[in-house]
């Protein structure tokens, strides 16, 4: 099946989920809406919330808006407890795109992703709703904003791959990799199997630096507005132990034992989720409950310094302390119809928070 194909009927799926009919009708967009709002920041710092009230306080200006998700493990179906997905009842009150298009045995790319989210967004300015795009990936985001183009594929040259990865092991391409590409191995986590097999094969196709596709940030969509949330490290670890417990304590091992019966092991995407990962390992008889709960904390936290370090390099974006105490307040201030928009000087830097 092409990517077109494939990107066609992913977005059928999340139509269908919102309830939507897709009757082939020629959409015509009206760009009426100021604004596509970007919320960023790591994981456990409260974006999810911040979006939700966000979106409520348009709503009480007249300004309707929803949630376009931007974090590649909320598209999979049943993966909820572990990713802290908004429930039922919070979608129910505030309409959210690209969750649970996809089963867990499953993969998708970040090219296919980017359409979605794309498409997501052109829906919400069609109607003359805000779109809140929402995610803790640079990658990601930036695919969804920017004027960010994807290298082909060669079949041939990923079922390779793939076959090096399980004969020769994750950390084997990774230091093949790093050997070809420091930069790009820098910017991509040593477990993440199906991002390094993307980042060679490009290597490969291209005969250049992985790294050397990353465009420049400049904004494919327009009127964008990022905000992100700034928390000092210490504050943030603290965080990441108590969602963690938090999953533990809502029955996240029980979530991944039915998810790995439905396959969740044959995804090179959903298996590498962060928990999922290490609760299969503990599944498999590799390691203890404990230390499957311990590792998904350091973890987590490694991944969190990781997401600091690739968002504080983008200039545009303006950052709030997440416990402020009117924080809902001052990112409207920023992004609501006649808010300043883009990063400011004097908005801090996650680092410069911690100085």
């Amino acid at each position: 099946m092409s990517t077109g194909s494939r990107v066609a009927l992913l977005r059928g799926r999340e139509l269908s989920s919102q309830g939507l009919l897709s009757n082939g009708r020629k959409r015509v967009l009206r760009h009426t809406v100021d604004v596509t709002v970007v919320l960023v920041g790591a994981t456990a710092v409260g974006k999810s919330s911040l979006a939700a009230a966000l979106a409520r306080r348009y709503a009480v200006e007249g300004h309707p808006a929803e949630i376009v998700n931007a974090d590649s493990m909320l598209v999979y179906r049943g993966m909820d407890i572990g990713t802290a997905k908004p429930s039922e009842v919070e979608r129910s009150a505030i309409r959210h795109h690209v969750i649970d298009v996809l089963e867990v045995n499953q993969t998708t790319t970040v090219a296919e992703f980017q359409q979605l989210a794309r498409a997501a967004i052109a829906d919400c300015q069609a109607r003359d709703v805000i779109p809140i795009v929402v995610g803790g990936s640079a990658l990601y985001v930036r695919a969804i904003v920017d004027d960010f183009e994807f290298p082909g594929t060669d079949p041939a040259i990923r079922a390779r791959l793939e076959s090096e990865l399980s004969s020769q092991g994750a950390e084997q391409l990774y230091a093949r990799l790093s050997d070809a590409d420091p930069v790009a191995a820098t910017r991509i986590l040593p477990g993440n199997a199906r991002r390094v097999i993307r980042a060679l094969e490009v290597i490969e196709l291209t005969g250049g630096k992985f790294s050397a596709v990353l465009p420049d940030r400049r904004y494919r969509l327009p009127d964008v507005v990022q905000l992100g949330l700034a928390i000092d490290r210490a504050a943030l670890d603290a965080r990441i132990a108590a969602r963690v417990d938090a999953i533990w304590a809502a029955g996240f091992v029980d979530e991944v034992r039915r998810l790995a019966a439905a396959g969740l092991g044959e995804s090179l995407t959903a298996s590498r989720a962060l928990g999922y990962r290490q609760v299969l390992r503990f599944l498999d008889g590799e390691i203890s409950e404990a230390q499957a709960r311990e590792l998904t904390v350091v973890a987590t936290r490694k991944f969190a310094r990781r997401q600091d370090s690739w968002f504080r390099k983008d200039t545009r974006i303006s950052w709030l302390p997440y416990d402020h105490p009117d924080v809902v307040t001052t990112a409207y201030a920023l992004a609501g119809p006649h808010g300043t928009g883009a990063g400011s000087p004097g908005s801090p830097s996650p680092s410069e928070m911690e100085d």
